[in-house]
């Protein structure tokens, strides 16, 4: 599943390629996971003005009203000047001025919504819950610490939630846990603030590493321009059980929480 990483690597992709352009026309293939919410015909003519992401959801803002992307389990956008003909899992395009933005999606969980604004009750209920964004200036740590400390959940657990922080998925929950030195199975209200401020900045920093590095590529995840992520292959434990640490040489484990594997190092995680 694209996490936060590869959704802002998509944006960046062709974000600033599509500013600006005019709507020329909508195409919608099969049902995704929501319907669009109006007729496809009924954004022609309108400008796509800057495209935003608020947590894994890409937000186009157009002079009138917005669209809200989300990729699901297994999509991806492609933006270009000329694309070949859709095939059978291609199931959306969005043809502008300056070139078709097209959603790829062999599950079908990804969704396009069409929503007046952020306060539209549509929006509201894609974005209203959604907790700090990591990226940025929004994460501010004494909101962190004080959500940390007042929650019983496996502080994983917590971070995949996404109801204190959001888009720390699977794969970067784990790596930040290795570099701030804590279990996922550490019950979150039982760490001290040192440690919990540690981990705020250890989320940045896995965060930020991830987007520089093209987010991660386990499958066939790519951005709009077609670039692969790579940040999978400076994993330190995440997918490694039984490898041993870079750091201490132990062999990493690997613990079932809910229906998610974490990985972490037994010696340098407490």
């Amino acid at each position: 599943m694209p996490e936060l990483p590869e959704v802002e690597v998509t944006r960046r992709s062709f974000a600033d390629a599509i500013a600006g352009a005019q709507v020329l026309s909508m195409r919608m293939g099969k049902p995704l996971r929501w319907p669009l919410g109006c007729e496809p015909h009924a954004v022609v003519g309108r400008f796509v003005v800057r495209v935003r992401r608020r947590g894994k959801y890409l937000l186009l803002d157009l002079d009138r009203g917005m669209l809200l992307v989300h990729l699901g389990m297994s999509g991806s956008l492609r933006f270009a000047s000329h694309l070949p003909e859709a095939d059978k899992h291609d199931h959306w395009d969005l043809v502008t001025s300056s070139g078709t933005l097209r959603l790829h999606d062999p599950r079908r969980f990804g969704a396009v919504v069409y929503a007046v604004d952020e306060g539209d009750p549509v929006a509201v209920k894609l974005l209203g819950g959604l907790g700090m964004e990591p990226l940025g200036g929004a994460f501010a740590v004494d909101t962190f610490v004080q959500g940390v400390r007042s929650s019983r959940l496996p502080i994983k657990q917590l971070l995949l939630a996404g109801r204190l922080v959001v888009g720390v998925g699977n794969i970067y929950a784990s790596e930040a846990l290795f570099l701030a030195g804590i279990r996922p199975t550490v019950r979150s209200s039982g760490l001290t603030i040192a440690r919990i401020k540690h981990l705020h900045q250890s989320i940045c920093e896995v965060l930020e590493r991830a987007v520089q590095m093209g987010g991660s590529s386990l499958k066939d995840f790519s951005s709009a321009d077609g670039a692969s992520g790579h940040f999978q292959t400076a994993a330190q434990v995440y997918g490694r059980a039984q490898a041993p640490c870079h750091v201490c040489a132990t062999p990493i484990k690997m613990v079932r929480q809910g229906q998610r594997s974490s990985f972490y190092c037994p010696v340098c995680q407490r």
